[in-house]
Formats: C-alpha cells, structure tokens, sequence
C-alpha cells in the first residue's frame, strides 16, 4: 500500500481490496476515529475500550510497511519526474485510466443519475486543472496540513491514489521533496494534517457508501477521468519542481507528441494500465472463487 500511495494512479485502496484486508481496514480506521472523538469530549474510559477494540495486528505492520515503502521511493520517483518527466507522466496516465475502469466494477454505474454526475465531475475537473498554474513551490505549513488531510483520504477510497490527489492540488513535487530532503517539521505538519482528514473523511465515507454508494463512486470515476488532463504527458509531463534549479513547470498545458516523442510515454502507459488490470484480475480471482475464474469473467 505505501508502494500504491507514493505512485500517483494506483490505490492504496484497490491494494487492500486485493489483499483482502479493505473491511478491515475501514472498520479499524472507522474505530480509531471514534477513539479520538471520545478522548476529545473527556471520556477516557470511552476512549480506552475504543482502543482495544482496533485490530492492532493489521494497523501496526501496515503502518510501518506503507511509511517504510513511501520513504524508499520517495527519492527514485522525484529524480525520474526530474529526468523523464513524459514517459512518467504516461505511466502514470495508464495507471489512472485503468484505475478510472477497475473502479466502475466496484458499483453499479449504469444508469442516467450516475452517468450525468460521472460526466459532470469529468468536466468540472478537467476545467479547474485548466487554470492550475503549476505545481506549488514552496507551500506553506497551513497548506501542507491541508493536502496531507485530503491526500489521506485516498487510502481507503478503492480506485484513487493520495498522490493522485496531490498531483492534482499541485502538492507532489513539494510533498516528495519534504520526505527525500527530510524536514521533519514540515512533514510533522503533513502527517498531522493527515491524521485529522482520516479521522473525519473514514466516518463521512462510511455513511455516504451506505446511503449513497453508487452517485459517489461515480462522482470518483469522473474526477479520476478529469485528472487525466494532468497527467497528459506532453509537453511537459506532469509538471515538476527542481531542487536544484527552483524551476516551476506546469504539466496542465496540452500538446501532440512530435515524430519522436510518443514512443516512450505510451508504452509506459500501456505498462501503467496493463499492471492495474493484472491487481484487478487478483482480485476477482481472489474474492470471487473458482466459479468466477472458471468464467473467464475479468
């Protein structure tokens, strides 16, 4: 999952759906939250029995995996966003498209509601990436709290990254170069802003999933679409910040490929779509039995 999460496209969601631990996960995430709204309102005894309610032997180890998985890559994905920023941008492109169809799997989304609200959040985010001006140089402590609140979010949405996110806020560039330079403040900041956003978003995504399971997953699927626009991969890739240059360069600007520009990105897509397909096929194959995969259902 900290492998999905450092990687704009993949889900630390859909990771824990294939690993069959999502349940678990939102229940314990869910749990957690509940914890902390008793210790804020002084009850500790509602707080402590809250506590040992968590199912600890799935949180901790997955804590630990996904922190020590984001810190080793942090630093190999901003010097390939440096160095071949289209190619990157077309993996990531691939990743997200396949992403946008192994979501629609996870709801039923045929039908005129959803199709309209889809089409509509495709829209409405395609547009607003349209006036983004570039990724964020140097954010401040205030945004950071507010992008690690957002991002977070992701880990237990199926079918959207974290970094997803952040590309589209403009925070990757600035994220990754707090983990990879190792501000500790600054990443105090982030984690602490993430914190409170999963806290909140695990309780509000857990009532809306049970009213509303369908409009909002169609409502993620659009905005999956959307984003696409930033991960275009020409002319500039996804837009990167270099450390060494303090360069600002906005990946929102749209351009074809010349003669020669084309081949690497889009065989790094095809790469990226390919490997989200082969996690969805696990896990069908997983959860399904063998009644699905003697099918040949995908």
């Amino acid at each position: 999952m900290g492998a999905a999460d450092v990687v704009p496209g993949v889900s630390g969601g859909t990771i824990a759906v294939v690993l069959g631990i999502y349940e678990r996960l939102l229940g314990s995430i869910r749990t957690l939250a509940a914890a902390a709204g008793r210790l804020l309102r002084g009850d500790w005894r509602g707080c402590g029995q809250r506590l040992r309610s968590v199912d600890w032997w799935l949180i901790v180890p997955l804590l630990a995996g996904i922190l020590a998985t984001i810190v080793l890559l942090a630093s190999v994905i901003e010097t390939l966003l440096e160095e071949h920023p289209e190619p990157m941008a077309g993996l990531f492109c691939g990743l997200v498209a396949a992403s946008a169809v192994a979501a629609c799997r996870l709801f039923e989304w045929r039908g005129g509601d959803r199709l309209t609200l889809m089409v509509a959040s495709a829209v409405g985010t395609f547009a607003l990436l349209g006036v983004q001006s570039g990724p964020v140089a140097d954010p401040s402590l205030p945004v950071l709290a507010g992008a690690g609140a957002v991002a977070v979010c992701a880990m237990i949405l199926p079918g959207i990254s974290g970094a997803f996110l952040l590309l589209m806020l403009g925070m990757y560039g600035a994220v990754i170069s707090v983990v990879t330079d190792l501000r500790y403040v600054e990443a105090a900041v982030f984690l602490a802003g993430a914190a409170v956003g999963l806290a909140l978003f695990s309780t509000v995504l857990g009532r809306l999933i049970d009213t509303a399971r369908n409009p909002v997953m169609a409502v993620l699927v659009g905005l999956m679409a959307g984003s696409l626009r930033v991960l275009w991969p020409w002319p500039n890739g996804v837009g990167v910040i270099s450390r060494h240059e303090n360069e600002v360069i906005s990946g929102t600007s749209l351009a074809w490929p010349g003669a020669t520009e084309w081949l690497a990105p889009t065989l790094a897509a095809v790469a990226g779509f390919a490997i989200v397909l082969i996690i969805t096929r696990l896990a069908r194959n997983v959860h399904s039995g063998p009644e699905a995969r003697s099918s040949g259902e995908f």
